[in-house]
C-alpha cells in the first residue's frame, strides 16, 4: 500500500489490445489505470 504523496514503483501491463506499457512512459503525466477484474467472467 503506497501513502499519499509517495510514488509509484515502475510496473507493466497490457492493454486490451495486448500492447504492453510501462508506468515509466507516463513519466510527468497524470496516470488513472482503469482495470475489470474477471470482467465477463461467473468468478
Amino acid at each position: 500500500m503506497l501513502s499519499i504523496g509517495e510514488k509509484a514503483p515502475d510496473f507493466k501491463v497490457k492493454t486490451h489490445e495486448g500492447k504492453e506499457l510501462s508506468l515509466g512512459q507516463f513519466a510527468g503525466s497524470k496516470v488513472v489505470l482503469w482495470f475489470y477484474p474477471k470482467a465477463d467472467t461467473p468468478g
